[in-house]
């Protein structure tokens, strides 16, 4: 049997996704764009569409409208496929009133949905990660080792762990012990066998990565009888679970990071534009799939670039650039200066006549206006920044929510489609 034929994958879509406010304020957080050009949903659908498993279930809840715009956008399979990727948003219905409680909720809910689609096995993905990884070597581990649940595991060291759930396995790989978050003191009893390689690098502890495994018939049991009021796999279903069942470790040694903050997702935007990045776009082997949207070539004019990512359909003006990444349509004006800024670009182009219109209210033009000065920022969609606007982002600023931006360590997010006047000063 194909990998296709025997998997299905179960995306979650995620809360309300308040820590990622106001990127969150009126989308759903797997439909954050990133990289310029992306969203963040486009990862694990590109990654299960690379390891061969292309049935997929998109679960959502909160300000779904532009994932769904976008997923039917996107993925098309042809009619003589059983491919999909199909959007589950929560529902009331007369045997359950109550929205999603948790992720194994989630999936509770979900499998009226899922039933008719048979598969031997369930992968269960988050919608809000940043990695590359092959389902395949998971499920193969997975039928190799016998197991009933495998949690895809990556080494952390002391300063993340108590971040994270924490397993202990055996020298078979099946896990023996789980905790959540861990408190600093008591870290030294769950150190695990990482590798020699990552020992060295300090990374002792196995940190569970909210991906799993489960054989389809085990999950619906759990979900449906032994667990009925348990709502969330990480805090319940899988320390329940070990000892009961055979719960194996697959170890990912590669890149991979949870885009849980506004810190982490400015980091991890930012880290594309290394000479070497650890989240390699340029991958023949891990195409990252996402609308096709026919925009014409990039336009630079008179702008000295540095370790910069830009999207296509822009057109700069600016003096300088610098570790930034430029997303789609976006317009940036003669004498600015951008560093380390994400700009995320716009749905649109303006028209002669609306720029002619713009000007004649006094209101910026869409994009970024002349000579403004823009570090450490995120520029969310549809954006208006009039001319000479400083935005100067770092550790002096304070945490605040303003109507037209918010602070968060240091890094002040401009939100979507606001209207900047000339010479404002953040």
């Amino acid at each position: 049997m194909s990998i296709s034929k025997e998997i299905l994958s179960i995306i979650l879509g995620g809360g309300a996704g308040s820590r990622l406010y106001p990127l969150t304020a009126s989308r759903s957080k797997p439909a954050v764009p990133i990289a310029g050009k992306y969203r963040l949903v486009d990862i694990p659908i590109s990654n299960c569409i690379n390891s061969g498993i292309n049935r997929m279930f998109v679960l959502t809840q909160f300000n779904s409208a532009s994932l769904n715009r976008h997923i039917k956008n996107t993925y098309h399979f042809s009619a003589f496929s059983t491919a999909f990727v199909d959007i589950l948003a929560a529902e009331q219905t007369p045997d359950n009133p109550a929205w999603y409680q948790g992720t194994a909720d989630a999936v509770r809910q979900s499998l009226r949905h899922v039933g008719p689609f048979a598969s031997d096995y369930i992968l269960i993905l988050s919608g809000d990660q940043l990695y590359q990884m092959d389902f395949q070597e998971m499920l193969d581990n997975h039928k190799n080792s016998n197991a009933d649940i495998s949690i895809a595991t990556i080494p952390v060291g002391d300063r993340e762990a108590p971040e994270f759930g924490i397993l202990k396995k055996n020298k078979e790989g099946f896990i023996t012990s789980f905790i959540e978050k861990p408190k600093k003191d008591i870290l030294k009893e769950w150190t695990s066998d990482t590798g020699p390689e990552m020992e060295k690098a300090g990374k002792l502890y196995l940190a569970s990565m909210g991906i799993y495994i489960f054989n389809r018939q085990l999950l619906i049991d759990f979900l449906q009888n032994e667990y009925l009021e348990a709502t969330d796999f990480g805090k319940e279903i899988i320390p329940q679970s070990i000892g009961k069942c055979k719960v194996v470790s697959y170890q990912y040694d590669g890149y991979w990071t949870d885009i849980g903050n506004i810190y982490s997702f400015f980091e991890a935007n930012l880290g594309l534009t290394a000479d070497l990045p650890d989240f390699n776009l340029f991958d023949n082997q891990n195409a990252i799939y996402t609308r096709a949207r026919m925009l014409p070539p990039a336009k630079v004019s008179g702008t000295t670039l540095e370790k910069t990512v830009i999207a296509e359909g822009t057109i700069i003006n600016a003096s300088r650039m610098e570790e930034s990444v430029v997303g789609i349509r976006a317009r940036i004006g003669h004498g600015s200066t951008i560093i380390s800024t994400y700009i995320m670009g716009s749905d649109y182009y303006e028209t002669l006549q609306d720029i002619a219109t713009d000007q004649a209210k006094g209101i910026p033009l869409l994009g970024i206006g002349n000579r403004c000065y823009i570090k450490n920022a995120i520029i969310d969609k549809n954006c208006r920044i009039g001319d000479d606007v400083r935005i100067n982002g770092g550790p002096h600023l304070e945490n605040t929510d303003h109507s037209l931006y918010t602070i968060k360590e240091g890094i002040v997010v401009i939100k979507k489609g606001a209207i900047i006047p000339n010479g404002y000063v953040i």
